[in-house]
């Protein structure tokens, strides 16, 4: 991994889509970095399942990190920004990605791995009663429920009758893998496995057509002995709740259906304006590049390769991966592109449900355990190629790539160099008015001159009666994703005002930005302030200016004012003994996202941190002053105990915290045990002082996250003991699932051990 933030961005390569192709691409620039490019991946999954271990998950041979390649430390290791979001058009025009809910992401080049959708569209009530294989995500998703709901059939001694639709390898797979483990569920519970069936179904006249007579023969001869019926040249047509439709008019019981017919493409891509087959999927040339739009590059079930066809398979999206990354990397830096023609024959090892396989090829066929045990290392070697990630030193910041740079883009940088301080660092005000004019901040009475009406300073009433409450927070970002990064400093911001019980007015936007060439530079203030934007709208909050600069790496905060009445303002100073103390967020951030940068933390855990970091404690203080909070703080640096030495003190109170019902971040705790710990745990551990005879409670495995630094954590409040209840339940139901009790307050304190521990 490079140290690149002093290299200006001046290309942008963004991947759509973490399909198989975009693992070889990802790896590839980590291995061979373009200074000066900006990669980013935009992926609806965080966990990408790799297809050729699907049949061995579902079989049960393989847990869930085994057969998933985790996104997020593998584009960190590309030095790639990962947005969480899904795609569903581009503006081709003005190289825009459009997802939803957040602001169009500007691309010089893309390249589009989303993988495929069952043709279930034309099937009508496929959508509606099937269950699709494809994408993969979505069917494991629901693979559960569907354990669930064959084990509850045959508790009731009912035949559970699954139809797997799809006589290919895909269906043939699927539907020996989901019996092998269905029935050894159903033994465990001691019910009859007899009280399973399986039918498959096949629209030509065998399975498996794309293979040679051997392999249909074998596996016929398999389902046969596994009781698995098949049912050839049988078309669905029609698909309703509990049965199949075929074209002759027969109909076919089925408590679940398993789609696994042939892949189709989403209509946003010819919806966008790209060419696309008759399929719908993107047509390629032999460089993988769109035949309509040389900006725009495919791979892997979505593309199709107009001069060279190929069946639906992970096969060819692998082997299109490390093509496809050089040819990127060349149109990047304005080289000939080079020609890639794939395979037409592939070496296939077809898993039998337990460990056995059967290996196809052209006119040849074997098989064995044996074959399963290739396979299993064959497919162990791919995900630890992507998933076990060497250690990299980081290295003196490069030059940009002057390959990437037109003569207009190398006057520009030349400038960078010579930046100013002071008021010179500030960015531009061309960009600056350009950015200001797409936000729509919101518009508020008592805000007499803001962002609608610029001057030297806004001007904002105060109501008679009511109290000015103001706070400021500004940090550097811990997140590759600018728009999320504005929505979660702006929550932790708004935070202390919502902790005092006070209504938020209005908010001054404090922002640093990476230097860069102007057209850089306005796409990251705009995304950053467009995350904020949302946050303060949804509070009803006036952005009504801010100040902006230039520098190394990107920082944002807000200064924010708030009303309230003064009897309305909540403290942390009112404690009263006998209160019960309630938290409203897990913890964890600061360890989670320490691991983060080493590329030790899971993206699911990631992913859920910043789901937490995104919830606004808005609605949280409003509960907390309706019953009767005593006093009220926002648990972010210092850590829950900071947080509570600071009430305790200031109230002249004690506490008492039991451990064990902290509410934890999944993946906090195997972090904490690895050793990794954030840069201000340290200092905060310093604070142990205030703890009374910890004694072997130190061994406790939450015990650590006492000092765990928190950002955009939650509300920390002590509560009358008898509103407790109802507040915990509000809490809940205003989507704040984690929010627990934790403790209570006791005796007045005069010693520095205010902090009782139990368990």
């Amino acid at each position: 991994m490079n140290n690149s933030n002093s290299v200006p961005v001046i290309k942008d390569l963004v991947l759509v889509g973490g399909g198989h192709s975009h693992l070889s691409v990802l790896k590839y620039f980590a291995m061979n970095p373009l200074p000066g490019l900006r990669l980013t991946l935009i992926t609806r999954d965080l966990h990408t399942p790799y297809s050729g271990m699907l049949p061995g998950y579902i079989a049960g041979h393989y847990e869930y990190d085994e057969a998933h390649i985790d996104l997020r430390p593998l584009a960190q290791f590309a030095n790639a920004r990962i947005f969480h979001a899904e795609v569903n058009s581009i503006n081709l025009a003005e190289k825009h990605i459009i997802c939803p809910g957040r602001p169009p992401i500007k691309y010089d080049l893309v390249s589009i791995n989303i993988g495929s959708k069952p043709g279930t569209l034309h099937v009508p009530g496929a959508n509606e009663f099937t269950i699709p294989v494809k994408p993969i995500d979505n069917f494991l998703s629901k693979w559960h429920a569907l354990i669930e709901k064959a084990l509850d059939y045959t508790q009731q001694k009912k035949t559970f009758q699954l139809a797997v639709v799809g006589g290919g390898a895909g269906g043939v797979e699927m539907a020996l893998a989901t019996q092998y483990r269905l029935q050894y569920l159903l033994k465990l519970e001691n019910i009859n496995p007899n009280r399973l069936s399986i039918s498959l179904f096949s629209d030509g006249d065998n399975i498996l057509l794309g293979h040679n007579a051997q392999v249909r023969r074998k596996f016929r001869r398999v389902l046969h002995q596994r009781d698995i019926n098949i049912l050839t040249s049988q078309k669905i047509n029609k698909v309703e709740h509990n049965q199949l439709i075929s074209a002759d008019g027969t109909t076919h019981a089925a408590d679940a259906t398993l789609w696994v017919t042939n892949a189709s493409a989403p209509a946003w891509l010819a919806e966008s304006g790209l060419q696309v087959d008759s399929q719908g999927f993107i047509a390629v040339n032999d460089y993988l590049q769109s035949i309509s739009h040389e900006s725009v590059f495919a791979a892997g079930d979505i593309a199709a390769v107009i001069n060279h066809p190929r069946p639906k398979s992970g096969v060819f999206a692998v082997r299109q991966g490390l093509p496809l990354a050089k040819n990127l990397s060349r149109a990047i830096q304005n080289k000939k592109l080079k020609k890639f023609k794939p395979q037409k024959n592939f070496l296939g090892l077809i898993s039998t449900g337990d460990k056995y396989a059967v290996a196809s090829h052209s006119n040849w066929s074997l098989e064995g355990a044996w074959l399963w045990k290739i396979k299993d290392r064959i497919d162990r070697k791919f995900m630890r190629n992507f998933n076990e990630l060497p250690e990299m030193e980081q290295q003196k910041a490069p030059e940009y790539n002057q390959a990437i740079a037109n003569e207009k883009t190398i006057n520009e940088i030349s400038a960078i160099a010579m930046r100013c301080g002071g008021c010179g660092a500030k960015v531009g005000s061309t960009v600056l008015s350009r950015v200001v004019n797409r936000l729509n901040p919101v518009h508020r009475d008592d805000v007499v001159i803001g962002l609608s009406d610029p001057d030297d300073a806004a001007v904002s009433e105060v109501p008679a009666g009511k109290l000015i409450v103001q706070s400021v927070d500004y940090f550097r970002s811990f997140i590759d994703d600018p728009y999320i990064f504005g929505q979660i400093a702006a929550n932790h911001a708004l935070s202390d005002i919502f902790a005092m019980g006070a209504e938020s007015q209005s908010a001054m936007a404090i922002a640093t930005i990476p230097y860069g060439i102007e057209e850089q530079v306005e796409d990251q203030l705009f995304q950053t302030m467009s995350g904020a934007l949302d946050v303060l709208n949804a509070s009803n909050t006036a952005l009504v200016g801010g100040h902006s600069s230039e520098g190394a790496e990107l920082s944002f905060g807000l200064s924010v004012t708030g009303l309230a009445d003064r009897e309305q303002v909540m403290r942390k100073s009112g404690m009263q003994k006998g209160d019960v103390l309630i938290l409203t967020k897990a913890l964890g951030t600061g360890t989670l996202f320490a691991a983060d940068m080493r590329l030790k933390a899971k993206g699911r855990w990631i992913d859920k941190a910043l789901q937490s970091m995104l919830l606004s404690n808005q609605t949280a203080g409003f509960c907390m002053h309706r019953h009767g909070a005593t006093a009220c703080t926002d648990v972010t640096g210092f850590g829950l105990l900071g947080h509570l030495v600071e009430m305790t003190r200031s109230s002249g109170k004690s506490v008492e915290i039991n451990l064990d019902t902290l509410p934890i971040l999944d993946g906090a705790l195997e972090m904490i045990a690895s050793g990794i710990f954030s840069s201000l745990q340290e200092q905060n551990v310093r604070l142990r002082r205030a703890i009374k005879e910890p004694g072997e409670l130190r061994k406790h495995k939450h015990f650590p996250l006492l000092f765990d630094p928190q950002t955009s954590g939650g509300l920390l409040a002590a509560i009358p003991a008898a509103n407790a209840g109802v507040c915990l339940a509000e809490l809940h139901e205003s989507g704040y699932p984690a929010s627990v009790l934790i403790g209570e307050v006791t005796d007045d304190s005069e010693t520095v051990e205010s902090v009782t521990l139990k368990y």
